[in-house]
């Protein structure tokens, strides 16, 4: 085998893991595309120790630390994954490498309309807890279910809720107007519930179970990581949307104890 484990995303959630298994002298690779969900943000919050960071930054400490107990770590794109008698083949975009174990911490997407993408992640965005103190007590418009409208009312008072987002406005790189049918709305912000798209398709491709979430069907796991797969796991985003970065940081680290068991359990 070319690796014990080949960890397929290298956010907060498969560098969390790759860590744990590195300090453990396990052989490790993280095949990386370097586009994590949070990119667009400057600032990542409710991790403690790290509240205000730059997730970018997050990432880079991270991947610095696994290097530094021998980790491997590629920006590269698995084009392919594969069950062989003695373990995994993922192939890679100019070689196929092997691996004992997998884990998927390939998070999920943000299926945002192309009119606020350039303001995902700044004054448009989905999470409250992740953006909301930044907003507090300013004109905050929401389009989600009215329990979302409840919770933003937790960080203030002119709150409004609308059953579309036809359009925004946008002066001196800041949001001032929601256009919802032929209403125009001031907003300082709009927190937008977007559909979002779990990236699990070679975890489905392996055979791997899924349940329905809010949001439709998630790859499932227990509380150990484990899919319905032998030897194949996940953490993150890719199995629970609601995971935020210090959340989906600690599924990694639990996923990486229960690999280096089954490791061991099998002779390795």
């Amino acid at each position: 085998m070319d690796y014990e484990v080949v960890i397929i995303g290298g956010g907060a959630a498969g560098l969390s893991a790759a860590l744990m298994l590195t300090r453990a002298r396990r052989s490790v690779l993280v095949v990386d595309g370097a586009e994590p969900r949070n990119k667009p943000a400057a600032h990542m919050h409710n991790y403690l120790s790290r509240d205000g960071l730059s997730p970018l930054d997050l990432l880079k400490h991270g991947r610095a630390e696994v290097e530094g107990y021998g980790g491997e770590i590629v920006n590269d794109t698995v084009r392919g994954v594969a069950k062989l008698d003695d373990g995994f083949a993922v192939e890679l975009t100019g070689r196929t490498v092997h691996a004992k174990r997998l884990l998927f911490a390939t998070g999920l997407v943000d299926e945002v309309p192309d009119l606020l993408r350039d303001r995902w992640g700044r004054d448009v965005f989905s999470c409250p807890y992740c953006h909301g103190y930044e907003v507090r007590d300013q004109r905050l418009v929401v389009f989600g279910e009215e329990m979302k409208v409840a919770l933003v009312r937790q960080w203030s008072d002119d709150v409004t809720h609308v059953p579309s987002v036809d359009g925004i406005e946008v002066e001196d790189d800041r949001l001032v107007a929601v256009i919802s049918g032929s209403r125009r709305i001031p907003a300082d912000a709009l927190v937008y519930s977007a559909p979002v798209k779990p990236r699990d398709e070679f975890l489905l491709a392996l055979g791997a179970e899924t349940e329905e979430t809010m949001v439709g069907p998630f790859v499932r796991t227990d509380d150990k990581g484990r899919t319905s797969v032998p030897g194949v796991y996940a953490a993150g985003n890719v199995t629970d949307p609601a995971a935020i970065v210090i959340v989906a940081a600690a599924q990694g680290a639990q996923a990486a104890g229960m690999i280096n068991m089954d490791l061991i359990t099998a002779g390795g």
